[in-house]
């Protein structure tokens, strides 16, 4: 299994069964939606994964999703209201309801979200089921008059965006700080950060996880136009990336969206990040035992554009299937990977550049396809070297060897990546490769196995991939 699997937990799937049986079909990284509930809430589900890991011996990755600033309208009068193609709305701070007499008036209490909004510019309501455009400014930053793109319901308490415009709220709120630190403490192994906007809110999530000693990878998520736009710079602190498509496609246009899902996989490879594509991948899987040919097909492609990881919300967390969803994106992406590794003829070859440890990956990646070795082992204590030879994209699956249990949930994001916790009793990390690659009795005799290593020389400051060794069996 080489493209990873992100199953969310929830109603459906927060039970022992449920969750042995997604993990015997694929999925590796169980996720769990702060959104709806908090830390303790999680305490007793965690050692439910724990024991499921323990059964198995497959390492799992928990991620934590911070749900981030929650933009909502207020309280509509007399909602919910039908609101045809054409029809006039205004929308401004709660004390300005009594200048309005002659349409419906919608409420939005945090003033920092008007600033700047003007004429002609685009406001979404309902998830994107009710489009509208600024007609008139009565007063900048504090009340506008709206006209509606098309028909719809319009109802309290429903989510609003501004498609482009910059939100002026931390993507990093209070509840996702007593949610990271609630985590820290119940054992979560990586978080997700919601509403992305500039490199910013990633290094605002760090600081507060290095002011109590702790390192977990941060997931950014890419919902937002801006955060599009700075993606380069995101890129250079996050520890990998979400193509959260639900969200993305009301900040974005809709149309826009499948180019955007494959400029940030590709931008992603090269950075050696993994990348998760979600959002609505088999969502007919709710109700439905089997996907619908389209959603095999979104499946399928996002697995060719380089995806590491598919993620699945609904479809487990409230689905009817959830086991079999999982099941069904294994099935896809067993079928799909073989032609992905046919068409992209070999590993990609690194930019030029000085940077020994790139070319020595490759090197590894040719020879591993040259001889047709079984697999690559690979000893990295950061996991920076297993990266990079996962960037290269072998078609032998990467048998990641670290000493560091963080790393080792990290790992479980990368494409082909097997991440396995080695002896640290042995000084030599070869030796650890040596000795994994002689006693693991799933890897035949008479094959030829490439190992990469960081082997200390006198003249080396510090440990780095210096080694590619061919090791026959």
């Amino acid at each position: 299994m080489r493209t990873k699997i992100v199953a969310t937990l929830g109603p459906a799937s927060d039970n022992i069964e449920t969750i042995r049986k997604m993990v015997a079909n694929g999925a590796r990284i169980l996720r769990l939606n702060f959104s709806h509930s908090d830390a303790e809430t999680f305490r007793p589900l965690i050692k439910v994964i724990k024991q499921v890991e323990e059964e198995t011996g497959i390492p799992l990755t928990i991620m934590g999703d911070l749900c981030g600033p929650k933009i909502r309208v207020g309280v509509i009068e007399g909602a919910p209201l039908t609101i045809e193609q054409g029809a006039k709305v205004a929308l401004g701070l709660p004390d300005k309801s009594s200048e309005i007499n002659d349409c419906p008036f919608i409420p939005l209490d945090q003033p920092e979200l008007l600033d700047g909004l003007d004429k002609g510019m685009a406001v979404s309501l309902s998830d994107g089921m009710l489009q509208f455009e600024v007609t008139e400014v009565i007063e900048k930053d504090r009340l506008y008059i709206m006209k509606s793109h098309n028909s719809g319901l319009l109802a309290s308490r429903k989510g609003i965006t501004f498609p482009g415009k910059h939100i002026p709220l931390p993507a990093f709120t209070e509840k996702d700080r007593n949610d990271l630190i609630g985590g820290l403490d119940i054992g979560l192994d990586s978080v997700a950060m919601s509403f992305v906007q500039t490199r910013k809110d990633v290094e605002d999530v760090k600081e507060e996880m290095q002011k109590r000693g702790a390192w977990l990878p941060v997931i950014a998520k890419i919902e937002r136009q801006n955060a599009v736009e700075h993606l380069e710079d995101i890129l250079q602190v996050a520890d990998g990336v979400m193509v959260a498509r639900g969200d993305l496609g009301l900040e974005c246009k809709l149309s826009s969206v499948p180019v955007i899902q494959k400029k940030i996989i590709r931008a992603c490879r090269h950075h050696q990040k993994p990348v998760i594509v979600a959002t609505q991948m088999l969502l007919s899987m709710v109700k439905n035992p089997i996907p619908t040919r389209a959603e095999a097909n979104d499946v399928a492609n996002a697995i060719m554009d380089g995806a590491d990881c598919c993620m699945l919300s609904e479809e487990t967390a409230i689905g009817e299937y959830p086991a079999e969803a999982v099941g069904f994106i294994n099935e896809i992406a067993s079928e799909t990977e073989e032609y992905y590794l046919e068409r992209i003829r070999g590993p990609y070859a690194p930019t030029k550049e000085t940077n020994p440890i790139k070319y020595l990956s490759y090197s590894a990646c040719l020879l591993a396809q040259n001889i047709d070795s079984p697999a690559i082992l690979c000893h990295s204590r950061s996991g920076s070297s297993a990266r990079v030879i996962c960037s290269r994209r072998p078609a032998q699956p990467i048998y990641a060897l670290t000493p560091d249990d963080s790393v080792l949930t990290y790992l479980n994001f990368f494409w082909g990546m097997t991440p396995v916790l080695t002896d640290s009793t042995i000084p030599e990390h070869r030796d650890r490769l040596e000795k994994f690659l002689e006693e693991n009795k799933g890897f035949a005799r008479g094959k030829g196995y490439i190992l990469v290593s960081g082997q200390p020389t006198p003249g080396q400051t510090e440990s780095k991939t210096n080694e590619v060794k061919l090791y026959y069996k």
